[in-house]
């Protein structure tokens, strides 16, 4: 996957008062090994737009190219594969089972389409080893602090090895160290595995710490 080009992205939602429009016409172009950022208020869309970059929702308008690609276009079986290959998410709730171990929970996108000899469980150790929780392989989410689930959303996102690497509010939910020490785990991970990595954020000291911000007013997209 290369560059992701977004053109006069609109989303539109049905609301009990009418039609209303959250995005009514981003332009967007992102390069492969680039960290962006994307601001704004509460409302303005952020989430929506980080959604539609995942191919998880779809735009009423416009288009998003990943590699070229229209990615909106895919038939549904294909789309599934783009988001499990190419894309990695990360949410402020870092959505674990709690059922399953740290090691099992890092390697469920590995079993939606299965690779024969692709190393998954040596993958999945090493990125656990790299977020410093090789001592936590068999323990449960209800076992760990917010900073470590959220570390072990990290490895999980990056299990696939995505070219693309989304994340929703990552830090939201964690306080200042821990937060600190997921934000330099994204850039380190980030620079080492030369992914585009868009992050959505209310925490301007986390924004601060990107070389590219944007920011969401009015349904569109500004450079800051």
């Amino acid at each position: 996957m290369s560059d992701i080009k977004i053109s006069g992205l609109v989303k539109r939602f049905d609301d009990a008062g009418g039609p209303v429009e959250v995005l009514t016409g981003v332009d967007l172009e992102i390069a492969r090994g680039d960290a962006v950022v994307i601001t704004g208020p509460s409302g303005a869309g952020k989430s929506t737009l980080l959604h539609l970059i995942g191919g998880l929702d779809q735009p009423t308008a416009g288009t998003i190219q990943i590699g070229g690609q229209t990615i909106h276009d895919l038939p549904e079986r294909a789309l599934a594969r783009f988001r499990n290959r190419t894309v990695g998410f990360v949410f402020q709730d870092s959505h674990l089972l709690p059922q399953y171990t740290v090691l099992e929970n890092v390697l469920v996108p590995t079993l939606a389409f299965p690779e024969a000899g692709s190393g998954d469980e040596g993958r999945a150790r090493e990125l656990l080893d790299r977020v410093g929780l090789s001592h936590r392989l068999v323990h449960r989410p209800a076992q760990l602090s917010g900073g470590e689930r959220q570390r072990v959303a990290v490895a999980r996102a990056l299990i696939n090895s995505p070219s693309l690497l989304l994340c929703d509010e990552p830090t939201g939910s964690l306080d200042q160290a821990a937060s600190n020490a997921v934000a330099d785990l994204l850039f380190e991970l980030h620079r080492e595995e030369n992914n585009i990595l868009v992050v959505v954020t209310h925490d301007l000291v986390l924004a601060r710490r990107f070389p590219r911000r944007c920011e969401l007013e009015n349904g569109r997209c500004f450079a800051r």
